[in-house]
């Protein structure tokens, strides 16, 4: 496949197998996929994107009502220039919101998936409660393509994610300020979470590292999903499906004055899920690099010290 043009493939496809393959080929290449025919309400989505520039221009005291320093960004408001990628000297120009999964106060799950903490923004609540729940589908339908890509069954994935800790995160990168010299509206990062949904990646600055050390631009049809694997993934198949760097770049002229907006849903495995290496990703020329298995919530937890987010 050719490391120049992503192709875009549609998630319409009546045949399951040859869209698995479609995806595994794009994720085996690149770590990403873009996507369209995902089956999002456009109306639910561009109610999303109106709430959103709603809460961000809101004043710096109401947005910091919804933040909470002490449980690492997990939930609501985490402030601008808060979240380093690993091994980076600067901070991110970025402030965003997590919306996660409800859950009863008496699930098992109940102590690693924290309450929600909500804006006081009109149909915010129940917009992102819906699209969460729209997204988190989207997700199960891809990775049921994965499965059978991996050689697993279709529905493999189904009890691994089922009440995932999984984030929708709304992000906003504010026009480029005359101090933001070193800085990047997101540093070169891999995703912790197992794949990554990504809404507004049609708006310029997403790119992917190459192989050969040179950058890509990604940026899928308006309406289209950035599609990409996480580090779990990377994980459970051995580095079959790659965890691909990817950053966002300051634009250049007048586009600097503008802000960015991007949707992406983390969409993780349940917190006591363990993930052990599959043995079908597992040969003499590829060996298990990760002999012993380790629970979600452990690893996630891991990845949120190194970059910033939960203190040691």
């Amino acid at each position: 496949m050719s490391m120049t043009v992503m192709p875009i493939i549609s998630l319409s496809s009546g045949d399951a197998d040859a869209l698995g393959q479609q995806l595994g080929n794009s994720f085996q290449t690149y770590g990403f996929a873009t996507v369209v025919d995902h089956g999002l309400d456009p109306a639910l989505v561009a109610k999303a994107w109106a709430l959103t520039k709603e809460l961000f221009e809101q004043s710096e005291s109401q947005k910091r009502a919804g933040f909470d320093a002490t449980i690492a960004g997990q939930r609501g408001y985490t402030p601008f220039k808060t979240e380093i990628a690993k091994g980076a000297d600067f901070h991110d120009l970025k402030e965003f919101w997590h919306v996660g999964r409800d859950v009863a106060p008496d699930s098992p799950l109940a102590g690693s998936m924290l309450p929600n903490i909500w804006p006081d923004v009109p149909e915010f609540k129940e917009t992102f409660q819906l699209l969460f729940t729209e997204m988190d589908k989207v997700g199960a339908r891809i990775l049921s393509s994965i499965a059978r890509y991996l050689d697993l069954p279709a529905h493999w994935f189904d009890p691994a994610i089922a009440d995932g800790n999984s984030i929708l995160r709304l992000l906003h990168y504010p026009p480029i300020a005359g101090d933001a010299e070193g800085c990047i509206r997101a540093g070169a990062h891999e995703d912790i979470n197992l794949i990554t949904l990504l809404l507004g990646a049609e708006e310029a600055g997403l790119q992917i590292l190459r192989p050969d050390g040179s950058w890509m631009d990604v940026s899928p049809p308006q309406g289209g999903l950035a599609v990409n694997v996480g580090d779990m993934l990377q994980r459970l198949t051995n580095h079959m499906l790659p965890s691909t760097t990817h950053r966002v770049v300051n634009p250049t002229g007048g586009r600097s004055q503008f802000s960015r907006y991007s949707m992406p849903f983390f969409l993780h495995l349940r917190s006591d899920f363990p993930i052990a290496t599959l043995p079908q990703c597992v040969s003499d020329t590829n060996p298990n690099r990760y002999p012993d298995p380790i629970l979600a919530d452990d690893y996630l937890r891991e990845r949120l010290i190194e970059i910033g987010l939960l203190k040691a």
